[in-house]
Formats: C-alpha cells, structure tokens, sequence
C-alpha cells in the first residue's frame, strides 16, 4: 500500500467525501474490493465511531450493488438471522456494519452466531499518523481554516490516535476560531484544546526539548 493516504477509487455519490486510504484501513477495503472471494455471502465490517465505516459501506453498495445494514448489533437477531439466510439463497452480498465483531459483539441466538462466524471480518484499526495527516488537512480545508503544516504536526504529536479525537479537535479549533476572530496557531491550539481536555502535550514537549 502506498505511503499516502489516497481517494477511494471505488464509485460513491458525489455529495460524499472520498474514502481515505492508509494502512490502517487497506486491509478492510481490500476485503470488500474482492467480495467476490468470501466465504460466503455475508461480511461483517468493524470501525470505531467516525472512521467512515457508513462512507465504505455505501461505496461498497455502488460497486457490488450489494446491500448493508448499519449498526447491525442494534437491529434484532431474528431479522439478521433472515438476512444472511435471504443473502445466501439469492447470492446477494450483505455488508453488517458494526463497531465490534463477535465474541465482542454478544449474540444469543446460537444460528445466528454460527453464521456470522462463517462471515468475512473487515476491521478498520485506528488511524495511522498517514491518516490522521489526511483527515486533519482535509477537515481544516472544509472549515476554511488555515492550519500550517507546522500545526498539523504539533497535533499529531499529542492527539489521541483515533477518528473520533480528529473530529472533536476540528470542532474546538473552529468554534474558538469564530468566537474569537482569532489566527489558527500553535499557541492558540495548546491553551484551547488543553482546556478542552483534548491534549496533554506536557509529554510531547519533553522529548522536543532533549
């Protein structure tokens, strides 16, 4: 896989965002590239809150006009029981979007359980400093905010590694940014998401000053 963190090629409506690439997700996006190849019909995909698991899901519909359902551990055990049974039968592909895949995800009904153990499992980890590179500069390109590379850096170095942590930092920095009327810097970064609670740079600036 390529160093970069890269536009999902697969076709995806317009008025979405392109799904990002790295090595934290290829894994996953080469699974249900290749759905052609599972076990069976029915593949389980895993990814934190705000990691574009619903955007991969809908680009997979597109490509292999398959269908999906979101927040599957949600939805009752006898209507996925029907579902994977529904998907084998028509040779339909079916894409059960999760947070977590059994055993994590606690299913009682014992058929149920037995087919999703059958089931491909696409995770997607948590992003790599590629990827939170690509979200943070996109992110602050839609908010028309102008984060210097040397800011994105600093934020890399203290934020917390997951999807969720970039979305939150953005939504600070872009509420302090409007109700100040202040430049994006460094300086403001670290007095507002240390108040947030957002990031413990103490750490950080250790390890820059040996």
């Amino acid at each position: 896989m390529s160093q970069f963190a890269l536009p999902f090629e697969w076709p995806a409506d317009p008025r979405d965002d392109e799904f990002l690439v790295s090595s934290s997700n290829a894994s996953a996006v080469h699974t249900l590239e290749h759905w052609g190849a599972w076990p069976v019909m029915t593949a389980i995909l895993v990814g934190p809150r705000k990691s574009g698991r619903s955007l991969l899901a809908r680009i997979f519909v597109a490509k292999s006009h398959g269908s999906i359902i979101d927040d599957a551990d949600r939805v009752a055990e006898t209507d996925l029981f029907h579902a994977w049974n529904r998907a084998q039968a028509e040779r339909h592909p079916l894409l059960l979007v999760t947070e977590q895949a059994p055993p994590e995800w606690k299913v009682r009904l014992p058929d149920l359980r037995s087919r999703l153990a059958a089931s491909a499992v696409a995770r997607l980890g948590a992003p790599d400093d590629v990827l939170m590179r690509a979200l943070f500069e996109r992110q602050f390109v839609k908010r028309g905010l102008d984060a210097r590379p040397d800011l994105i850096d600093w934020l890399l170095a203290r934020i917390e590694r997951s999807h969720i942590a970039v979305m939150r930092t953005i939504d600070v920095l872009d509420q302090h940014v409007l109700e100040r009327r202040k430049r994006l810097s460094i300086p403001l970064a670290r007095s507002t998401l240390r108040e947030a609670g957002l990031v413990n740079d103490h750490a950080a600036d250790l390890r820059e000053t040996r």
